[in-house]
């Protein structure tokens, strides 16, 4: 069995009631809690977004925190499960007139209204650990690019075998549909979705401030479909 398919069997069960339930809690203090901490990530995440030719994606967009750190030459939709979350983040774009902002819209990342390609670029920071299926969203992520255009990810990547993820193990198995995101994620739930995608390769997969908790992935949909694919860990795939 593989380490995915154990860290599915292993976990407390994560639905969309858990995690609408838990940021409708979350929202009045999100920024406060989690801006500083999550803040080099985002920036990452915007940065790997800035050469898009095209429109861009913010899959759960949340309270909009990476908003203003992108282009104001981009067109930028956001979408998110919770309602009070896109509410605090439609208070920034007016405050902030973030007039790059083309729409926030509530939507299940696993199952979008877009059109196929219909983005250049779909920057999807901290959101994995948070849907009850990260491979379907990571299709519906795939479905919705350009051929030629990237997914980014930032996420926090488990380790194996040390205190913290004998931790991160344990507030699985307990809290993870109070918190509303999963605090174990391991690498391979990426790296099987790419490997079972022969169309998509990984561009970059390198750490981030603060201390490496997080992880930047960016993912190229290859405009031929045809490539020399290498184990995901190398990122040094070649587009044919």
């Amino acid at each position: 069995m593989s380490e995915a398919r154990n860290y599915f069997r292993d976990v407390e069960t994560l639905d969309n009631g858990n995690v609408e339930a838990a940021y409708a809690r979350w929202a009045p203090i999100y920024d406060l809690t989690f801006d500083i901490l999550l803040k080099p990530g985002r920036r990452a995440a915007a940065a790997a977004a800035s050469g898009a030719r095209g429109p861009i994606l913010d899959v759960g967009v949340g309270t909009g925190l990476e908003l203003p750190l992108f282009s104001r030459e981009t067109r930028v939709v956001g979408v998110d499960l919770s309602e009070p979350m896109l509410r605090r983040a439609s208070q920034r774009v007016r405050r902030e007139r973030l007039d790059h902002v083309a729409g926030l819209v509530k939507m299940d990342a696993t199952q979008m209204a877009f059109a196929d390609a219909s983005f250049a670029c779909v920057v999807a920071p901290y959101v994995l650990t948070v849907v009850p299926e990260p491979a379907a969203m990571l299709d519906e992520l795939a479905r919705v690019l350009r051929p030629g255009g990237e997914i980014v990810l930032v996420n926090h990547v488990s380790g194996k075998d040390d205190a913290m993820a004998l931790f991160e193990a344990w507030l699985d198995r307990h809290m993870a549909p109070k918190l509303g995101w999963r605090p174990q994620f391991p690498w391979s739930i990426i790296g099987d979705w790419i490997n079972q995608n022969p169309q998509m390769k990984l561009v970059e997969r390198r750490p981030l401030a603060p201390f490496g908790l997080f992880t930047l992935t960016r993912i190229e949909h290859c405009a031929n479909d045809t490539f020399a694919k290498k184990a995901p860990e190398t990122a040094e795939l070649e587009c044919a």
